[in-house]
């Protein structure tokens, strides 16, 4: 018997499956969305995005939107344990390489309301809440995925051609491909403390970090109203030990006044466990993890919804190709390829940082008393900090880094305005040509024909210095905006070039999107 299959089914509401949902949508591929809960999931969580990440958020098309409901973080200080400056870190709110603020601090229940609003517009996408996922068959060409409606007790099945794994560290897609999370070898129990007050405490404006290892502590303002505790768990203690005001109160009296505590509303008061951990394998087939499911990262350095919305971004261009007829289905082999050592990197990031801060004891703060203060000089470390730029990507069919010397090949192009806007905005989801030397009708027409775009960075631009100094005269550069290879004329690059069709932008979401047609020989 046969039935009709969806391209996708994406396993998980959370930003990773909304921003995966999203960007399909926008190469008109139809998916299906399944979620356990009805609605956003009210409780805050994460709440830093950096300005890499923010480049996707502008690519959904919900840019406006999320500058409406966040507050850009001045950078990074390093505080003792009597709270005196050891070392501050700052950032241009104004934005930098990626055109936006290098630290975006914002209220995880109001991105995914905008995620969720924003989704609603493309037609190609089904978001159906109130389901859980029971189990994964593979089936020829295709995927069966049973689930059971949670208000009904009915039992249901779909079949896809890909599933992606959005469904969180507990993650049932996970244990259906007989993938295992790594230990990293990193656990610390944490206080997580959410509270909104009119009051301004008038803090310096960005993230407050307390080295101390007898009670590590995070602070940060993430609204015109709202603030973020966090505090390191000691043994014994529990959030059983700081359930209302009076009780948290020895916690908060270094930020906040006696007068304070009467203008304070406690929003959530949780403990959490942060781990470091890693899928050992991203994908089995047809199916995919994402986020939480494949990798878990301490909050150190604010990366962990950021992991998730760079695999989305980085796997669904590669989907829609594939599912379109444009590109082999054997370059869904780079999705892990390139995103698992991103991943790796910033994980051993966020635990060294994690443990440069809170461990040591009594002689670890004396050497962060000592050395922090002489940080901003080493060469390099405080523009490596911040600069906003991730690693890059390794080696892969997709990007053509020689083995010895990188160049730009795997780096994300800088967000810089050019003659006509914004690199991104510019692209579009598409392949591009940047190249500093202006481009002739002659040579532009056959990459236009494939549906790509060039652009021509000018002498004095910062576009034109970051390709000088990286020793090419030309870039091709991927729909997600990854150098893919170096040449130094247009013509070097097209035969990496693919015909690859432009994604449909954010303000013609509303329009009708082709639904993808597929069966599958399965069962019933």
């Amino acid at each position: 018997m046969t039935s009709p299959t969806i391209p996708v089914v994406i396993v998980g509401a959370g930003p990773s499956g909304l921003t995966a949902a999203t960007l399909l949508a926008q190469y008109g591929i139809e998916s299906l969305v399944l979620e356990r809960w009805d609605g956003v999931y009210p409780q805050p969580r994460a709440v830093h995005l950096d300005g890499e990440i923010r480049r996707i958020v502008e690519r959904l098309g919900i840019g406006a939107g999320f500058d409406a409901i966040t507050r850009p973080a001045l950078g990074l200080r390093l505080v003792d344990p009597r709270h005196r400056v050891l070392a501050q870190f700052d950032r241009d709110p104004a934005g930098g390489r990626n055109g936006f603020p290098e630290a975006n601090l914002f209220d995880q229940p109001e991105l995914e309301a905008l995620l969720r609003a924003n989704l609603a517009l493309y037609p190609a996408v089904s978001l159906r809440g109130g389901v859980e996922v029971t189990g994964l068959t593979v089936e020829k060409d295709c995927v069966r995925v049973d689930f059971d409606d949670r208000a009904t007790g009915a039992t249901e099945s779909v079949r896809a051609h890909y599933v992606l794994g959005c469904d969180g560290a507990n993650s049932l897609v996970r244990t259906a491909i007989g993938a295992h999370m790594r230990d990293l070898r990193f656990e610390q129990r944490w206080l997580v403390v959410d509270l909104a007050t009119t009051i301004d405490p008038g803090h310096w404006g960005g993230v407050h970090q307390v080295c101390d290892p007898s009670r590590a502590a995070t602070y940060m303002r993430i609204g015109t109203t709202r603030h973020r505790w966090e505090f390191r768990l000691r043994p014994g203690e529990s959030a059983d030990d700081y359930g209302d005001l009076d009780r948290l109160w020895p916690l908060l009296t270094p930020w906040l006044s006696d007068a304070d505590h009467a203008g304070l509303e406690l929003v959530r008061v949780a403990e959490y466990t942060f781990r470091a951990q890693l899928a050992d394998r991203w994908r089995t087939g047809r199916v995919f993890l994402l986020g939480d499911a494949a990798h878990l990262t301490p909050p150190f350095i604010g990366q962990g919804m950021g992991a998730g919305l760079r695999d989305a971004a980085n796997l669904s261009w590669k989907l829609a190709g594939v599912l379109r007829g444009e590109l082999p289905e054997s370059v869904l082999g780079t999705y892990e390829t390139e995103r698992k050592p991103h991943a790796h990197t910033m994980i051993r990031l966020a635990k060294l940082t994690g443990l440069t801060m809170t461990e040591g004891g009594e002689l670890g703060n004396r050497l962060r008393s000592l050395l922090a203060p002489r940080l901003h000089h080493l060469p390099g470390l405080t523009r490596t900090i911040i600069s906003g730029e991730s690693p890059p990507l390794h080696r892969s069919a997709l990007v053509a880094a020689p083995p010895l010397r990188r160049g730009l090949a795997g780096r994300l192009v800088p967000n810089e305005h050019i003659a006509d806007g914004r690199v991104d905005d510019l692209i579009a989801g598409r392949y591009a040509v940047i190249t500093t030397s202006a481009p002739s009708p002659a040579e532009t027409a056959p990459i236009e024909q494939r549906g790509g775009v060039v652009l021509h960075a000018t002498p004095g631009t910062a576009l034109h210095r970051w390709l000088r100094a990286g020793r090419t005269d030309a870039v091709l550069v991927r729909p997600d905006g990854t150098v893919q290879t170096c040449g130094r004329t247009l013509s070097d690059l097209l035969p990496s070039l693919p015909t690859f069709a432009p994604s449909t932008r954010p303000a013609q979401a509303g329009s009708p999107t082709p639904k993808a047609a597929g069966r599958c020989e399965g069962h019933p």
